[in-house]
């Protein structure tokens, strides 16, 4: 309670506005991890152990008119191309519930064939890994269920080579399509990875990204409290 006083000089009493509570910690946090197309990410996620998130099923259609282009091509490969807020709401109802639906991908066809269910049977920790999660990585720290932010690095031309040889093997896109954006993939690797850092993710070797990983699932028993420093 706080005193003022009203026009006859009188103390009067006004109720004090209390402070906010801090909001309750998530059930789980989210590991992210991104790197460039063809870095191991998703080999490396589903080696870890923990339940995976791919957030390449939030891309947008083929057909959708807010699609950034590259001349008459779409650029798959700028942030605009994908749904960030349905990867950050998807994120957020798995740390605080567990469990969500997610929509399912075909990247051949560029659009949606279906949804999935995913649980987390309990886990305090999950992965989300694609190209564009350090994009979210401020938006989960705000929303207090980011563990840590991880960016794969290791040399462009084994990317390429990776990537090349994966998106062939699944016919993602045409050949030609391929070769272009392969290379341009190649000669931006650098700059991808200062950029992913300038968004909060740690470059890490494969190595070094799986230390991290196994660590905070070694630490990591309820609602963690920060997130690993860098």
């Amino acid at each position: 309670m706080t005193d003022s006083s009203d026009a006859r000089g009188v103390p009067a009493r006004t109720a004090s506005v209390p402070a906010a509570a801090p909001p309750r910690p998530a059930p789980a946090r989210v590991i992210l991890l991104t790197g460039p197309s063809g870095s191991g990410k998703t080999r490396l996620a589903t080696r870890s152990g923990l339940p995976v998130l791919h957030l390449d099923d939030f891309y947008k259609e083929g057909d959708d008119p807010t699609l950034p282009l590259v001349g008459a091509e779409v650029d798959w490969d700028s942030p605009r191309s994908w749904d960030a807020d349905a990867a950050v709401d998807a994120i957020t109802r798995l740390c605080r519930r567990g469990t969500t639906t997610v929509p399912r991908y075909d990247i051949a066809l560029s659009a949606r064939t279906g949804e999935d269910h995913l649980d987390l049977a309990g886990s305090p920790l999950f992965l989300a890994e694609g190209v564009f999660a350090a994009d979210i990585a401020a938006r989960c720290a705000a929303l207090g269920v980011l563990a840590d932010a991880i960016c794969l690095r290791g040399r462009p031309t084994t990317t390429f080579r990776r990537r090349l040889l994966r998106d062939i093997r699944e016919a993602r896109k045409p050949l030609p399509v391929l070769l272009t954006r392969g290379w341009r993939l190649l000669r931006a690797e650098p700059s991808l990875i200062a950029r992913h850092r300038a968004l909060g993710a740690t470059p890490c070797d494969h190595e070094q990204a799986a230390t991290r990983i196994a660590r905070l699932r070694t630490t990591t028993t309820g609602p963690p409290d920060t997130a690993v420093a860098a």
